[in-house]
């Protein structure tokens, strides 16, 4: 078996190809390395100034060693094996966008620590209750949502009542698996 690629030979591989230095980049692309990242490393505190930070497509079960990622805004974790969201206390205070479709997150715990998060694409996961689905409510600024291809997701599309049930309990999405929430308005004088 080919030993799986250190975050730190993947970053020296990168500072490489782009000419940049990782530590004053904004954008660092990992993904898709031969063979995979299997563990974020404490090398990635190196990238202090990184904003958008790419690791899809690559065998990491567990986020972890985000400490350093004091500007992170967009972290990208698509197509790997994470299980749980667990690790992302450390950019809560800055990431806005989460893309971590393609895993096998069914538990959404420690989503709650990310305050800014804006934009979660988490299609393609195995979250199949409610009792986890309404821990996104907690995210006070979460309004673009994929949740296509999660249990929960495929069960209540089959039944048709998916974008009200799910809108219903996340009340601030404007879109939701790239459809723009319409909100049935109230009358004001009923009720």
């Amino acid at each position: 078996m080919a030993k799986a690629t250190t975050v730190r030979e993947a970053l020296s591989k990168w500072e490489e190809q782009s000419g940049e230095k990782a530590n004053e980049a904004k954008a660092v692309k990992l993904y898709g390395q031969v063979p995979p990242i299997e563990k974020l490393d404490a090398s990635l505190s190196t990238l202090s100034n990184c904003e958008k930070l790419s690791l899809s497509t690559n065998c990491i079960e567990k986020i972890s060693n985000l400490n350093g990622l004091k500007n992170l805004k967009i972290l990208s974790l698509g197509r790997n094996g994470i299980k749980v969201l667990t690790g992302l206390e450390a950019v809560g205070d800055t990431l806005e966008e989460l893309w971590i479709s393609y895993n096998s997150i069914e538990k959404l715990k420690g989503v709650q620590c990310m305050k800014k998060l804006k934009v979660l694409y988490m299609s393609n996961n195995l979250v199949k209750e409610w009792a986890e689905f309404v821990r996104l409510a907690e995210l006070p600024c979460l309004v673009d949502l994929v949740f296509v291809g999660n249990p929960l997701e495929e069960k209540h599309s089959v039944e048709g009542n998916w974008m009200e049930e799910a809108s219903k309990r996340l009340p601030k999405l404007k879109k939701l698996d790239g459809t723009p929430v319409i909100k049935q308005e109230e009358d004001e004088g009923e009720g």
